[in-house]
């Protein structure tokens, strides 16, 4: 099992920037695909964005390509998502989330371990 941590998140005005990191501990991430989910008030988790062990192949929910890209380091274990031109509908809590297979998923339920996630708020 592989503890997750993210940070990152805060209140930041419409247009700006936030970037998220994860880092991961118990184990190593390499061959391990990673995604972001974001949860809203009263709305249900979404992927945002995932990618593979490698870091070659990367996928984002269509709200927020162009805006935010995912990357991953596996020799300091940890992935990032550069969050820019952020939207008041962006708001939620983050999380991030590892599977146990290296290619990736966009489907929630197949992530194995999860953070606590970090809030990310966007005002007007």
């Amino acid at each position: 099992q592989v503890q997750l941590v993210e940070s990152g998140g805060g209140l930041v005005q419409a247009g700006g920037s936030l970037r998220l990191s994860c880092t991961a501990s118990g184990r190593t991430l390499a061959f391990v695909a990673m995604g972001w989910f974001r949860q809203g008030p009263g709305k249900e988790r979404e992927v945002v964005a995932a990618i593979d062990w490698s870091g070659a192949v990367s996928y984002y929910t269509d709200s927020v390509k162009g805006r935010f890209t995912i990357s991953r380091d596996n020799a300091k274990n940890t992935v990032s998502l550069q969050m820019n031109s952020l939207k008041p509908e962006d708001s939620a809590l983050y999380y991030c989330a590892a599977r146990r297979a290296a290619s990736m998923s966009f489907h929630l339920g197949e992530y194995d371990d999860w953070g606590r996630g970090t809030q990310v708020t966007v005002s007007s």
